[in-house]
């Protein structure tokens, strides 16, 4: 009898991923030799001080950056034997963002903002998702507003729904509570992990929030740009 292998393959790991900068004559080593499997349907926290190299990780893992040396490997896929358009079309397909600073455009309403990547990726049903999502994190009376009419509480909200609208496998998350105030930021923080949850959707995040971080299942952290 045969017996099947039932070992998960991890969505995302990197190989001896090392990020080096050019300084003058000098070269800075922002990240040296990081090694991280992350399974599906995990939460992860990476964590560390500040210049750490924790955003610089989080662009390499979606491939907005390109490493000095080593591999990132994301859904089966290794990303930097990809050109350019082909990771932005992988990204389009596996990853959601949530950003600190929202990253609304601000020509377009609520709506719109969501609507736009299910739009991109040539969903049939781009507006009514958009309007369900939205719903779903409590903007219905907020669907024409544009972003400088939101506080930002509801900005990072019209964010979440936007990084869930194309069901992503993996949501990617960079300091999601840094701009709002404490109570906000709880708020957000449940969202996100309801959202979650019901999408079982991956989580990897950067976070300077205990809190956050401690609702992970998992943390990393990154220590003069080595895992400690």
């Amino acid at each position: 009898m045969v017996v099947p292998n039932l070992v998960k393959k991890p969505i995302l790991w990197t190989n001896t991923l090392t990020k080096q900068v050019n300084t003058g004559d000098e070269k800075l080593t922002i990240l040296k030799d990081i090694n991280l499997e992350v399974e599906a349907g995990e939460a992860v926290a990476i964590v560390g001080a500040s210049g750490s190299g924790k955003s610089t990780l989080l662009g390499l893992l979606a491939g907005l950056d390109v490493p000095t040396s080593g591999k990132v490997h994301l859904d089966d896929t290794d990303i930097f034997a990809l050109d350019e358009d082909s990771r932005a079309a992988l990204r389009g397909r596996v990853l959601g963002f949530v950003f600190q600073s929202f990253q609304l455009l601000p020509a377009l309403t609520a709506l719109e903002n969501v609507m736009l990547p299910l739009e991109l990726s040539g969903s049939p049903s781009a507006e009514p998702t958009a309007r369900r999502l939205l719903e779903r994190v409590g903007l219905t009376q907020r669907l024409g507003h544009y972003p400088k009419q939101l506080s930002g509480g509801e900005q990072q909200r019209v964010a979440i729904a936007r990084a869930f609208a194309t069901d992503p496998k993996l949501l990617l998350a960079d300091e999601p509570t840094g701009n709002l105030d404490s109570s906000t930021g709880k708020q957000i923080i449940e969202l996100m992990f309801e959202l979650n949850r019901e999408h079982g959707t991956t989580l990897v995040l950067v976070t300077h929030d205990e809190q956050l971080s401690h609702r992970c299942s998992r943390q990393i952290r990154l220590v003069d740009g080595m895992l400690a």
